[in-house]
């Protein structure tokens, strides 16, 4: 079911710092969405073209917060407790060497994040058993007692995902399109998976932007009639303090310490999704914002929410000024490819030094058909179409590419968006010397090689970075 519309000046908000959010966001990071909801109506939401409204996107850690909410409807039921311990719930994969502290790990420590590893026991656990990421993660030095430290740990979510779905009887999709998303009108929800088939749970879903704001609104309320009260509010209360995490640029709202898969910041709580995905949800201000990209924004987000919309709340603008924004929101587009529609036969090159697609993969180009653009063959077992001055659709094994591409003299480029995600590929053939160059804009956590990207569902072992 949508959310209602209203303008912001009926809502009580100054479009002005709405723009200025934009500017913000257009200047620190390449943003695909945002939808701000106030008071319970949307009233600002916008896509940059090529990414659309009704297109899920890939939420990377973001899904956490979802598996935070199927652990507590399972505690809800009386299926699980917060002390129930990994090893009874899962017992054919506890390791004959497993520790004491091992032993000991609850729902609790895998919620908040606080099993006593050091830092993400991921691709370590994957490498100790490549069959079986619980026994590799119950496998895992300690260097701290559980319950003391919290270390951002993609595999507590695996875990805990695994020992839902046992108390259940059902797998992680099933279980929240049956409780959650479908209540909620939310029929499109996809998830990848690993390659046993299992959903990731720490990472993985794909939702639509409305949908996202649509759970975040939710959450606001308490949880409505389907996410018991007592749940969000433990859920998204501060268990464990934080620390600056290795490689992340530092962030003061990643310092306000962290709940059940959701983190604390200065203003209420937000679920956090790599390369600029969030969910960012203040009860005091009646206010839920959700933004996708693909960047790193660690300072920018949410603190550009703190500073340019916050004073925004309460001060509306004049009718003028909703009106400008308003085309604003509806003319947002990343840049298409500069440059000439050549109308040159086919050329073909050689892919050289890339991990986007295998080395020596010839690229071949030639003229669309259809006519304004091209039809762009990567080996023998893709083909896509770009647009020029604009962006074409295809979907050759399943997941759709959005491309857009031009002749910049002797030099063919082009922009690959795999819609459905953060990323997109710049492909550089030069026809004077036959090579090509494939570069990911942002490298995709779960590898490099392209093929694996467009494929419906994305299957691979669980070994992100």
């Amino acid at each position: 079911m949508p959310l209602p519309r209203a303008t912001p000046a009926a809502a009580g908000v100054s479009s002005r710092a709405i723009s200025a959010l934009l500017d913000r966001l257009e200047e620190s990071l390449e943003p695909h969405s945002i939808m701000i909801v106030h008071r319970g109506q949307v009233v600002a939401e916008g896509w940059w073209a090529p990414y659309t409204a009704e297109r899920p996107q890939l939420l990377y850690s973001l899904t956490k917060s979802f598996t935070s909410i199927a652990a507590g409807l399972a505690i809800a039921d009386g299926l699980l407790s917060l002390d129930d311990r990994i090893v009874d719930v899962l017992p054919g994969h506890v390791p004959p060497d497993i520790s004491a502290q091992g032993r000991r790990l609850t729902v609790h420590h895998l919620l908040s994040m606080t099993a006593g590893y050091p830092g993400d026991s991921l691709a370590d656990a994957w490498l100790l058993e490549p069959d079986d990421l619980v026994k590799g993660f119950l496998r895992m030095p300690f260097t701290s007692p559980e319950g003391t430290r919290h270390s951002y740990d993609n595999a507590t979510t695996f875990v805990l995902a695994r020992m839902v779905e046992k108390v259940t009887g059902r797998d992680l999709p099933g279980f929240l399109d049956e409780r959650l998303f479908a209540p909620l009108g939310i029929n499109h929800a996809e998830w990848d998976r690993v390659a046993s088939g299992a959903v990731f749970g720490f990472h993985g879903l794909h939702l639509t932007t409305e949908a996202v704001a649509t759970v975040g609104q939710l959450l606001l309320r308490g949880g409505g009639d389907l996410i018991p009260r007592a749940w969000v509010e433990l859920a998204t209360s501060k268990h464990v303090d934080t620390d600056l995490i290795d490689g992340w640029t530092e962030n003061p709202d990643d310092l306000c310490g962290y709940g059940y898969q959701f983190w604390m910041s200065r203003h209420g709580f937000r679920g956090n999704g790599a390369y600029g995905q969030q969910l960012i949800v203040v009860p005091s201000h009646d206010l839920v914002v959700v933004v996708t990209g693909a960047e790193q924004p660690e300072v920018t987000m949410p603190g550009a929410v703190w500073e340019c919309l916050l004073p925004g709340l309460g001060a509306p603008d004049t009718a003028r000024d909703d009106a400008l924004l308003a085309e604003r929101l509806r003319t947002l587009s990343l840049a298409p490819v500069s440059g000439q529609a050549d109308p040159s036969p086919r050329v073909t090159a050689k892919l050289a030094g890339s991990e986007v697609l295998p080395d020596g993969t010839v690229i071949t180009i030639e003229p669309d058909d259809d006519g304004g653009g091209w039809r762009l063959r990567l080996g023998e077992s893709l083909t896509v179409v770009a647009g020029h001055d604009g962006w074409r659709e295809s979907a050759p094994l399943g997941r759709p590419v959005v491309a857009t591409a031009a002749w910049q003299g002797d030099t063919f480029v082009a922009d690959l968006y795999v819609i459905t995600t953060p990323h997109h590929v710049r492909l550089v053939v030069d026809a004077l010397t036959a090579t090509a160059t494939a570069t990911w804009s942002t490298v995709p956590l779960t590898g490099p090689l392209l093929e694996r990207h467009l494929r419906s569902p994305l299957m691979t072992r669980p070994d992100v970075a």
